[in-house]
Order: structure tokens, then sequence, then C-alpha cells
């Protein structure tokens, strides 16, 4: 176990990573949202935030399950940005409004107080859905997921719903 995280470790260093996004799984942890939401706007797509925790088994189940196939998947290029942000972290991150801050702070400015949390915002921040605030029902998590990227799509492109 040991000698993996030193491998991951190294790797990451090689590859001009910090360390904590080397060993976060697929879904990448976020150092910039100004330059997500800089991304998003160019692109005309939503940002998916997962809100997550080391500790938390059910936000390995989000990441590994439902989000990290997302990310790899070509298809969800054209139509969202996904990245992570870790809870309680100390970890430095710009915000939104160009403000140095950490993920933890963020997270509690953003009231996420329990996680897993995923959130779709626009380029600026704001919430374009209804968070979705834990697992709910692994069946039709990915519907609830799906269902909030193409609320976010509709509502920045000019098909809102009413």
């Amino acid at each position: 176990m040991r000698y993996s995280f030193l491998a991951v470790g190294i790797l990451a260093w090689a590859l001009g990573l910090p360390l904590h996004a080397a060993d976060h799984g697929d879904v990448p942890l976020t150092d910039s949202l100004k330059q997500e939401g800089r991304d998003a706007a160019h692109r005309k797509v939503p940002i998916m935030l997962l809100f997550a925790s080391p500790e938390c088994h059910y936000c390995e189940r989000v990441k590994n399950e439902f989000l990290g196939p997302m990310v790899k998947d070509p298809a969800y290029r054209d139509k969202v940005i996904i990245r992570q942000v870790e809870v309680g972290s100390d970890w430095n991150l710009v915000g939104f409004d160009g403000k140095k801050t950490t993920h933890g702070a963020y997270a509690a400015g953003q009231k996420v107080f329990m996680v897993p949390t995923v959130k779709v915002v626009d380029a600026q921040g704001k919430e374009l859905s209804k968070p979705i605030v834990g697992l709910l029902t692994p069946d039709f998590y990915f519907g609830y997921i799906e269902s909030a990227i193409d609320e976010g799509l509709d509502k920045i492109r000019g098909k809102k719903k009413n």
C-alpha cells in the first residue's frame, strides 16, 4: 500500500500534477473555478461540481459508478464540465469571483454540509438545477444527474423551461 502511494506520488510529480490530483479517481479536482467558468462560457456548457470527502464511501460510489465514467465518455464533452471540490480540505482554490479561498471554505460558503452533493452551475457559479444531496436511490441516480445536466444546458443555451 505504501509503495502504491509512492508510485502515485512519483507519477504526479513527473506529470507536473499536484499530489492531490493524482489520487482522486477520474473526477478531477479543481484549483480554479474562475478558469472552469471561462471554459464553460466558451463551450456553452454547465459545470457539475461534486462536493466529496475522502472518508465518504458514497462519494466513492458516485465517482466510480457515475461521474468517473462520464468524465471518460466523449459524449459528455459537449454537455458538461465535471469537477470535484474536497469538503473540509485546505487545498487552494480560486473562486468564480477570482478570489483565493480553499476547497473547504468554498464548500462551506455553498452551504454544503452533506456529502456527496452534486451541483450544476453556470460560468459564474449560479445554480442551474436543484442540488443532488446524498446517493439517493442508486438505480435512479444517473437519471437525476442527466436531468440536472439537461436543465443546466437548457438554461445556458436559451431553452428555458417553465
